[in-house]
């Protein structure tokens, strides 16, 4: 062979073995990157959580009929006892002539077996008009009703009325508020609709 057939041989078998050993050697780097296992530091467990969710959607349907919607941006799901311990909760809750009761809280507790939930930290429920704000309220799903035992606050743009407890019986669209009832009308109120 002549040395300049020689010469265009050797170019690119030295090519082609230089791209083969970097392949192998990429091969081997990847490899090693993939086996070893990786260090966690700082895991908190939480032994008592069976599942922790990002976010939360359920419905309770009661003979086919929508009770309620609830909405958590997370939710942590115990084991024992069987609870869902809630964050940023929005409820819409149904009475029994279909009217939406908008409920909003900072925190929530939904019983998983019974559905009864405790919410508390800046709870809110908007009706029409109406607001009634609270710390703590309970709703009891078996009843279908929404309690509070702490002082609630309700009103409309003219109106206030403050009680220490209160009890919403959404299948009968009825409020009782109980103890140190006290209100300020307005005579622009409008105050004609029941829950």
């Amino acid at each position: 062979m002549k040395s300049v057939g020689k010469k265009n041989l050797i170019l690119p078998l030295a090519v082609l073995l230089g791209l083969i050993l970097v392949g192998v050697g990429a091969y081997y780097y990847i490899n090693h990157l993939l086996t070893t296992p990786i260090k966690l530091e700082n895991i908190e467990l939480d032994d008592k959580a069976a599942l922790k969710l990002n976010a939360l959607e359920q419905i309770s349907k009661k003979n086919g009929i929508t009770e309620w919607k609830l909405k958590a941006s997370s939710a942590t799901l115990l084991k024992d006892p069987k609870k869902a311990v809630l964050e940023d909760v929005d409820i819409i809750f149904y009475t029994k002539q279909n009217v939406q009761v908008h409920l909003t809280a900072t925190r929530g507790e939904l019983d998983t077996s019974t559905h009864d939930m405790i919410l508390s930290e800046n709870v809110t429920i908007r009706y029409q008009q109406y607001t009634l704000t609270s710390e703590t309220l309970h709703y009891a799903k078996k009843p279908h009703i929404i309690r509070s035992d702490s002082r609630v606050t309700f009103d409309d743009v003219d109106s206030v009325i403050k009680a220490d407890s209160m009890e919403i019986r959404l299948n009968q669209d009825l409020i009782i508020l109980e103890g140190h009832v006290e209100g300020q009308f307005s005579e622009n109120s409008q105050n004609t609709n029941s829950l």
